[in-house]
């Protein structure tokens, strides 16, 4: 266990899970998502997207309780955290963003903000919260504009699309027929809106620690 890892690090829950999944799903599913995983990360996008010293894009977005969000507002006042999570069908997701949860004191005792983006519809993203017991209320980009503009876009590699499709439903959740998906990505954004941490993986199963997040937090804070 790495200094940054406790008992409450999210790597090994993370790893759990895609052990459990590894003892219920047949090995030839489990060698298609992979070779999935394989094929969005020789696409580039994790060396494409925006790299910590970019300058961060603004945009203004909706929350599911009808809020409006303008990103370089919240970044004058203090650091950002900006996080991309895939849907509440995603397990992972679920994971981490129930772990953000116990950071939001530490993240807001630090003078920042946790900004959670998704590609959900908003009354999906409210469900989601429900469900995992999160006060954070999610943004909603639309067909992942913002995303896009950050480089975290890829389309869902034809081997794995009837998955999306068929048996999660994704369109259902995104309210498009677009099989696209976001990396899930974390941010943070210093006061002079430069990107200060980036943690990009082409791998759904990999997430940023948030004792990490936290850190980057407090470096940009000083």
């Amino acid at each position: 266990m790495n200094a940054q890892q406790t008992d409450d690090s999210l790597a090994p829950k993370l790893e759990k899970m895609a052990a459990d999944a590894a003892q219920r799903y047949p090995a030839e599913m489990l060698k298609t998502f992979q070779d999935a995983v394989a094929t969005v990360r020789a696409t580039g996008v994790e060396e494409n997207a925006k790299q910590v010293g970019d300058q961060a894009i603004d945009a203004e977005l909706n929350g599911w309780d009808g809020t409006s969000v303008r990103l370089s507002e919240l970044w004058s006042e203090g650091p950002v955290v900006l996080m991309w999570y895939r849907g509440g069908w995603c397990p992972y997701c679920n994971l981490q963003l129930r772990a953000m949860q116990k950071k939001v004191d530490e993240i807001e005792g630090a003078g920042a903000r946790l900004v959670v983006l998704t590609p959900e519809l908003p009354e999906k993203a409210k469900e989601t919260a429900e469900s995992n017991d999160l006060t954070m209320v999610a943004l909603h980009d639309h067909e992942s504009a913002l995303a896009k503009k950050y480089g975290l876009l890829f389309e869902l590699p034809e081997t794995i699309v009837p998955v999306y499709r068929d048996r999660l439903k994704l369109n259902v959740y995104n309210g498009s027929e677009k099989m696209e998906l976001p990396l899930s990505a974390t941010y943070v954004i210093n006061t002079s809106g430069t990107i200060t941490y980036a943690f990009l993986d082409a791998d759904y199963k990999k997430r940023a620690e948030p004792a990490e997040v936290v850190e980057a937090v407090r470096q940009a804070a000083k």
